[in-house]
């Protein structure tokens, strides 16, 4: 990178520059510019466009100047490429001429021409006009060679962007994801709704809050951990599908796979069960895989991971036996903390026994589980929000989806008792007050509302940037959040 000095030496440069073109009546900023043809549509169109000499305005951002005495070329860039002006002396006039040997790289400029091919073959714009949109007054990084230092990438992506068209296609690809799930569920007949992001009650997950106060109200808020308990009064209103895009914030550690503010998709349906969601699930991601990459076979850090269905299950007691060794099913809390500490396994024991079996799945099994797979039918003290399984009493209707070692997707028959729901809300506040942070918190209002009776109903949350992750095979959260949270400079 280049130093401060040399940085601040540049910049005085460039503002003398800028200073020039106001002396000449010459506005840097102007006020807009009406742009007939991109990048990309020049290439596309350039057949019909040369033939028939159409007049072409393009703009962009300078990425190369070469000046060879009385013509140059130029390398524009916008947001669907680059292409080539070309500059001659005697077709623009001395002026205009001037005003591009005064260019900097980084300068955004409008250009009026027409496309041609030039004698090396590399179809361009010859330019009759130019304008400077916007005088750029810092140099781009690195020589405008591309951006590498990771903390100046995260820290300032708009530099990112510009010097590195793979960041971009990564952003370009989220979006296409995003649009595609709202379409598979729309086509669906879910209705997709917005719910607070500030509530007086947070729940639906096991995440320690952020929390803020509201100065009128005169009370503690917090930011949302999930949506699920607001998604779920929704179903006893009347909604029978609903989803939500929604930002979540969880006051937990930063790693490759968790960032504090993420996107989640949450959805419920009423009169389905967790069998229904798993059939939704594996659908919806295939048929992302087959969107995004016209094949249900992705290539993800050196594995083929197949989206097509059906995907294997195993339950909890079944993966924990098979990847661990350990039979928790059938071992009392002592014997399963017992078993973990031969095996060298870090556990937390003050929290009890879910929170143990949780520690040893993700130790022993989820580093395994690279192609979709369903971990299903989770103990009860692990799943405070999930119908009890019909035929086994000690488990639950849930599963969870794991998908290159991380976890994509959580999913009940959602509890819709509500005795039985108070209960299992007592049970958590007895772990809170035994200092576990992540406990859920008993919701008075929610229980209120479910006394009123709530259909059955199947549940399905899923993390939007894990799955972006593996549809651009990149292995940080990072990279697929234009602005991932980090440490203060």
């Amino acid at each position: 990178m280049d130093t401060f000095e040399n940085i601040g030496d540049q910049r005085a440069v460039r503002i003398q520059k800028l200073q020039q073109l106001r002396t000449l009546g010459i506005n840097p900023y102007p006020y807009s510019f009406e742009v007939t043809h991109r990048s990309q549509q020049v290439f596309d169109d350039f057949e019909n466009l040369e033939a028939t000499g159409a007049k072409i305005s393009a703009a962009g951002r300078a990425m190369t100047i070469r000046l060879m005495g009385k013509a140059g070329f130029c390398h524009i860039q916008d947001d669907l490429g680059q292409i080539q002006m070309y500059f001659k002396q005697d077709v623009i006039g001395d002026s205009q001429y001037s005003l591009f040997q005064q260019l900097d790289l980084g300068d955004i400029i409008g250009c009026h021409g027409h496309a041609f091919r030039t004698k090396k073959g590399e179809i361009s714009i010859w330019v009759e006009d130019i304008r400077v949109l916007a005088k750029s007054l810092r140099p781009l990084p690195e020589k405008w060679h591309g951006l590498k230092d990771v903390e100046t990438r995260y820290r300032q992506r708009y530099l990112d962007l510009i010097a590195n068209p793979e960041v971009k296609r990564i952003f370009l690809t989220r979006g296409l994801i995003i649009r595609a799930i709202r379409d598979f569920l729309d086509g669906r007949g879910f209705i997709e709704v917005e719910t607070p992001v500030l509530q007086p009650l947070y729940g639906g997950g096991s995440a320690e809050p952020f929390t803020t106060y509201h100065n009128r109200l005169n009370t503690q808020l917090y930011l949302r951990i999930a949506d699920e308990l607001y998604l779920k009064r929704l179903i006893i209103g009347g909604f029978e599908r609903v989803y939500e895009v929604c930002k979540d914030f969880r006051n937990e550690g930063i790693d490759r796979t968790h960032n504090p503010e993420f996107t989640m998709i949450e959805l419920y349906q009423a009169f389905a069960d967790y069998g229904v969601m798993m059939d939704l699930f594996q659908q919806l991601t295939s048929d992302l895989a087959q969107r995004v990459h016209n094949n249900t076979k992705i290539e993800y850090q050196g594995h083929t991971i197949d989206f097509d269905p059906p995907w294997k299950r195993l339950s909890m007691y079944e993966a924990i036996r098979e990847y661990s060794g350990i039979d928790a099913e059938n071992l009392d809390d002592a014997s399963l903390a017992k078993a973990c500490k031969e095996r060298n396994i870090e556990i937390d024991e003050s929290y009890g026994r879910a929170k143990i079996i949780d520690d040893v799945f993700t130790e022993k099994v989820q580093p395994n589980l690279i192609q979709p797979t369903f971990i299903t039918d989770h103990p009860v003290e692990m799943s405070p929000l999930a119908k009890i399984h019909r035929s086994n009493p000690k488990l639950t209707e849930r599963f969870e989806v794991f998908i290159g070692g991380m976890e994509i997707a959580n999913a009940f028959s959602e509890l819709n008792d509500p005795l039985d729901q108070r209960e299992r809300f007592e049970a958590q506040r007895r772990l809170s007050r035994l200092g576990d942070k992540e406990a859920q918190v008993l919701d008075e209002d929610f229980l209120r509302a479910l006394e009123h009776g709530m259909p059955p109903t199947g549940g399905l949350g899923f993390g939007v940037d894990r799955l972006v992750m593996l549809l651009t095979n990149q292995t940080h959260i990072r990279e697929v959040l234009l602005f991932p949270q980090l440490k203060p400079e």
